[in-house]
């Protein structure tokens, strides 16, 4: 009896919500090209490269709607089941509300490991759609104070860069030590670069870190570092949208801003929510699931709108967090965390008040 009722919460739940994850991209679909069209026209892209970029966005799109179709899945299971008395037979045999709620949770468990999954694949192909709608920024000649990390692991911190001559402004050059080598520190007033032997720096100073942990300063006049050897236009690069970077690529992103003296609270919010909106899956099942007990009011309305009103309170606040966190006000992990801390809060509340 039981597995039997386990199996048809399953097949009615995931059935409901298959149903409002397909439907949920085309609307982010429409929207975004309603928004975007005069754009794609002005850079002569064709319908078929607009869909083939939109196709590469479905996983981003799909992840966005993960949260939202469990909740609607999740109402709508449950006031269905609510409606039909069928609650009311499981509890005359001996069933709790409870228990009775339960595949919805474990589903909901396996459903956000899939979230997670996908917040690392989206940022890849999303970097491919934003290629394909040339939305990077336009290739500029120059820039100013900004700080750039190598493959090689040496972190650049420029004051200006101009890639028509090839040339850079108060540089500083750091690498940190390794199990391999000491670390590097340079410190220059400017620095030319030509295609055969790379940077040369000049009028500076370097310090070594040896692995023995005893440092040796030397000032130069000029200095060529091997292995040293990013081209201008590589330099001129603008950072990538937090939506197209992976968890690690944000972090990484993060630790150099911090340690050359930026301002990297952004990205710290945006790294934990690769994480805590993922989470909210599950949360917003958890808070769903008591709200639907009630046949006192509307069937399908009522569904709706609870699913609704709930998206829209846990989206207000996910940007009134996020902005606190980037202003400082709070730590990050508290500002990506707090809607899902709070929502599961009042999950556990509306749990503890179902009739079982």
């Amino acid at each position: 009896m039981i597995r039997i009722l386990d199996r048809l919460v399953v097949r009615t739940f995931t059935k409901l919500f298959v149903v409002f994850l397909m439907a949920a991209p085309p609307l982010f679909i429409l929207g975004d090209v309603t928004e975007n069209l005069d754009t794609y026209m002005d850079r002569g892209l064709t319908g078929a490269e607009v869909a083939k970029a939109y196709l590469f966005q479905l996983p981003l799109f799909i992840q966005w709607s993960f949260p939202i179709a469990a909740l609607i899945a999740a109402v709508f299971t449950i006031h269905s089941m609510t409606t039909h008395r069928e609650i009311v037979a499981a509890k005359a045999g001996g069933i709790s509300f409870h228990r009775l709620a339960r595949p919805i949770l474990v589903v909901g468990f396996v459903l956000t490991g899939v979230a997670l999954v996908l917040s690392e694949v989206a940022p890849r192909t999303s970097r491919i759609a934003a290629g394909i709608l040339q939305n990077q920024d336009p290739r500029r000649s120059w820039r100013t104070d900004f700080v750039y990390e190598s493959d090689n692991g040496y972190t650049w911190q420029v004051s200006r860069l101009t890639s028509a001559d090839g040339r850079m402004n108060d540089i500083i050059l750091e690498r940190p030590p390794t199990a391999k080598g000491g670390g590097l520190y340079v410190v220059a007033a400017d620095a030319s670069y030509d295609s055969i032997h790379g940077w040369t720096f000049q009028r500076g100073y370097v310090r070594r870190l040896l692995p023995d942990s005893t440092e040796r300063t030397y000032q130069f006049s000029q200095l060529r570092i091997a292995g040293v050897d990013e081209r201008p236009e590589e330099l001129l690069e603008v950072p990538r949208e937090p939506d197209e970077m992976t968890y690690e690529e944000i972090n990484r992103v993060a630790r150099v801003i911090e340690r050359t003296g930026g301002n990297a609270r952004r990205f710290l919010v945006k790294r934990e929510q690769k994480v805590s909106i993922p989470v909210a899956t599950l949360v917003v099942i958890l808070f769903g699931v008591p709200l639907a007990t009630s046949n006192r009011r509307g069937g399908a309305a009522y569904g709706i709108g609870v699913a609704l009103g709930t998206t829209m309170v846990y989206m207000l606040l996910l940007r009134l967090s996020a902005a606190l966190g980037q202003a400082g006000v709070m730590q990050p992990f508290t500002a990506a965390w707090l809607p899902n801390f709070l929502f599961f809060g009042a999950a556990l509340a509306l749990l503890r008040r179902v009739r079982t």
